[in-house]
């Protein structure tokens, strides 16, 4: 049975969804989740995957939201970062047939404070659900870990019992992730809470599977936002595996790996750590920093390539009454970022064990 068999190309969403975590953790594989904040982004995730014929997660976090709906349109009331994450849904919803992939559609990191924003995405997604019988993302991340544990657990399972009215699936995180995203700062925070324990996982699962099995989790194992040589993250992907024993054994369950875990924080991570971490059920790793930068230096290697065409409109070592439209078109450059994000994109496909799926 090959993934195609589990899930077609489009949006995955509820027990298709799902199946499809259960089946990368059978197989062995983890899907990139990659954050975006432009159609350019959109449109080059989509067509990496294509490409490596693997599966997708695209994912969109508040601030990056902010940046799809315009930054000068102000975002009193959470009203620009709810907007730009439904326009970059329905943007990635239209086009992934298309592509021919299979995506998971996902919202990054919500802290409490932009709860209004998670909010705004939801009701939508009952819009849609209503209107269409799924939701429109297939699943959302509140990130609570700043709140002590027993509301951190109270508030997902509240947001839980909604969701899982429309199949839609919740991350939620647990423990800290060290550096500084989207807002909320971790540099500076005690290490060991940047290690979840064992009994803390299994209440989450606990009480969260109570409501719906639709639930992935984002257990702290030494993960640090931001980017860093490898080997200067200092990762125990081991303690996933023992959490997952610890969870088995308590419910007396036969699957070895019974919790859904994220992987948060993947620059610098040696590539031993994450094959180790995908061994223990990681299903999920996300990718913003480094295919940030990817982005960035395709449009530096192209000035510096192109530099005598890019100063001004007219004048290049052809002539001085030769015109340089077609060099500093932005669909020109854009064009070379992407590319550049692909090929990044491509390395995170073969690393996470998913290149080549279908």
């Amino acid at each position: 049975m090959g993934i195609l068999d589990i899930v077609q190309p489009g949006i995955v969403y509820g027990e298709d969804l799902y199946n499809l975590l259960k089946y990368a953790q059978e197989k062995g594989f983890a899907i990139p989740s990659v954050n975006c904040t432009s159609s350019s982004t959109i449109n080059a995730a989509l067509e990496a995957a294509r490409d490596a014929k693997s599966p997708l997660m695209i994912q969109f976090s508040n601030g990056g939201s902010v940046f799809l709906a315009g930054k000068g349109l102000g975002n009193s009331g959470e009203r620009a970062s709810i907007a730009g994450a439904i326009c970059g849904a329905y943007q990635v919803k239209t086009l992934a047939k298309l592509y021919g992939v299979p995506v998971v559609l996902h919202s990054d990191h919500c802290a409490k404070k932009l709860l209004p924003w998670f909010d705004g995405m939801l009701e939508e997604d009952e819009r849609h659900f209503a209107a269409h019988g799924t939701p429109l993302f297939s699943s959302h991340m509140l990130d609570l870990s700043e709140e002590s544990l027993e509301d951190n657990i109270a508030i997902c399972k509240k947001y839980l019992a909604r969701m899982d009215k429309i199949n839609c699936m919740l991350e939620m995180e647990l423990g800290i992730t060290g550096g500084e995203e989207d807002g909320v700062d971790n540099e500076n925070v005690d290490t060991e809470k940047l290690y979840s324990q064992p009994e803390e996982v299994d209440r989450v699962y606990t009480e969260l599977t109570q409501i719906s099995k639709n639930v992935m989790i984002a257990a702290a194992f030494g993960n640090v936002h931001g980017v860093y040589k490898p080997g200067n993250v200092k990762l125990s992907p081991e303690r996933l595996g023992q959490h997952q024993a610890f969870i088995k054994k308590k419910h007396g369950l036969k699957d070895d790996k019974p919790a859904l875990f994220v992987f948060h924080g993947g620059s610098g991570s040696e590539k031993s750590q994450i094959d180790e971490a995908i061994g223990h059920g990681v299903i999920k790793m996300n990718i913003d920093t480094d295919t940030q930068w990817a982005y960035w230096s395709g449009v530096l290697n192209f000035y510096k390539e192109k530099n005598a065409y890019l100063q001004g409109q007219i004048g290049n070592p052809e002539g001085e009454d030769k015109p340089n439209k077609k060099q500093y078109d932005p669909r020109n450059w854009i064009r070379k970022a992407e590319q550049s994000f692909i090929v990044r994109l491509t390395e995170s496909f073969k690393d996470l064990k998913c290149y080549g799926l279908f």
